[in-house]
């Protein structure tokens, strides 16, 4: 499979050039080039902060449709945990999952009781490997993508576990045979997400060779179409959760800990706390911590891009339903070979995407090369050019996908010298070559105009007229 495959994608058509996107993207993957922006596909790690961020709706994310549900003789739904926190006034989880029936899936697993096992599996991994505290958690795609290409000395840290959305597909594929004597192939597995990084998980996953989910649907889709089922649920509806509080509050950040019984852990949420809190790990701040929870989106899962409630309403409603639901109902003794189900079985490795050069050699000369291109860029960060910061601009003409003049203000002061080099030759001229000094002032007010109207446009206040 691709290592690189991506779930969000650019319409250039919609992209009218600005700078909003390469200013938040938190690996600068993003690059604004002939007004147009461009994703490299290599730095992307599919958070989606680029998504929420465009004003003009020019990132896209890629996920399944419903149609595909007709290319399997059985269903089976992956209800997340954030999808329980959309709807108002839910006191019962057992309304969702009869109405995903009623939407044609032959059965539904919820992964809030995979994320019970997870959670158990964690426990007893946090007492067994003490020597390598603190664990980080593995449950947000683009945070073990970001550690994997950007802090390789965290690797050993992450907690090899399968995510919930794993473990219950594999669960879920499991049962469905057993009751239908079908074939895998025959069986579709369908993860509701609320984000596009479980969609660049499933096709090319990190820690097993191969996803059990077979395609990824949004929740904003899903939605409409199992609100108006939900409301025809009637109060003889079948009983189908199989999960408590502990797997219901991974949908919010902080749940995940909070099943580990520990009060030494770190809870962080936002793609730019994330980074902030994995430097610190880097920088040994955090001598005491047991565990680290990390997710990419605000609030949490509830946060996705694929979501339609607010986070932190959404965050509400979950404590509100988890209020009077049991501590868990799924347990590891539960299942059997529980071990293999929830243990990764590849390794995560460090992907050095963001290297100078093809070696070691290489990488120190140019990295000296983009130190010396620093110093003559103006440091304003500014974006102008494209790049999200002048070191980011510096970096990229050491690998010759820009030049200097993408600078503006690097431009305007080598006109304002050319400018004056003409002057001084016009200057020089013999009074009696009136052609050749006629065609220098000529250039000279030429060179001089465009460098007033730079000086202009470094003057607007505003960094849209900009």
């Amino acid at each position: 499979m691709d290592k690189f495959y991506h779930s969000v994608r650019l319409d250039q058509e919609l992209c009218k050039g600005c700078i909003n996107c390469i200013k938040r993207c938190p690996t600068q993957a993003i690059r604004v080039r002939n007004g147009k922006a461009l994703i490299n596909a290599k730095f992307c790690i599919d958070c989606g902060e680029c998504i929420r961020v465009c004003p003009h709706h020019a990132k896209l994310a890629v996920y399944d449709k419903m149609d595909m549900m007709k290319s399997y003789r059985y269903t089976v739904a992956l209800p997340a945990p954030s999808l329980y926190g959309q709807f108002n006034n839910l006191d019962d989880v057992n309304i969702v999952l009869n109405a995903l029936q009623m939407m044609g899936f032959d059965d539904v697993f919820e992964v809030s009781a995979a994320a019970e096992l997870v959670s158990e599996a964690t426990r007893e991994y946090l007492a067994t490997h003490e020597d390598n505290l603190p664990i980080i958690s593995t449950a947000c795609p683009s945070v073990v993508r970001l550690i994997r290409v950007r802090f390789p000395n965290l690797i050993s840290h992450l907690l090899p576990l399968n995510p919930p959305v794993e473990v219950a597909a594999l669960l879920a594929a499991q049962s469905a045979m057993e009751k239908t004597g079908y074939k895998r192939e025959e069986i579709g597995i369908f993860f509701i997400s609320p984000c596009p990084s479980k969609v660049t998980y499933v096709k090319s996953p990190l820690g097993t060779e191969k996803s059990q989910v077979d395609h990824v649907l949004a929740i904003k889709d899903i939605y409409p179409q199992l609100l108006s089922r939900m409301n025809a649920v009637g109060e003889e509806r079948e009983d189908l959760a199989i999960s408590g509080k502990i797997g219901v509050s991974w949908g919010r950040s902080g749940g995940e800990a909070s099943g580990l019984f520990t009060d030494n852990y770190l809870a962080a949420d936002g793609i730019e706390n994330v980074i902030r809190v994995l430097e610190d790990l880097e920088d040994q701040k955090f001598a005491t911590l047991k565990f680290v929870e990390l997710n990419a989106c605000n609030g949490g899962c509830v946060g996705g891009v694929l979501t339609v409630e607010n986070p932190y309403v959404a965050e509400v409603k979950l404590k509100r339903l988890r209020k009077y639901m049991p501590v868990a109902r799924s347990h590891m003794d539960m299942q059997e070979n529980a071990d293999k189900l929830v243990s990764w079985t590849t390794t995560v490795q460090y992907e050095p995407v963001f290297s100078l050069g093809d070696n070691l050699m290489e990488s120190f000369a140019r990295l000296g090369q983009v130190e010396r291109l620093c110093k003559r860029l103006p440091g304003l960060d500014c974006g102008s050019c494209g790049a999200p910061t002048c070191k980011a601009l510096a970096e990229d003409i050491v690998r010759g996908q820009a030049s200097e003049k993408d600078c503006v203000y690097y431009l305007r002061d080598s006109l304002h010298k050319l400018s004056e080099e003409v002057s001084a030759l016009a200057d020089d001229m013999h009074v009696g070559d009136k052609e050749e000094l006629q065609m220098l002032r000529i250039l000279k007010e030429y060179i001089q105009r465009i460098s007033n109207e730079m000086s202009m446009l470094d003057s607007q206040e505003d960094e849209g007229e900009k």
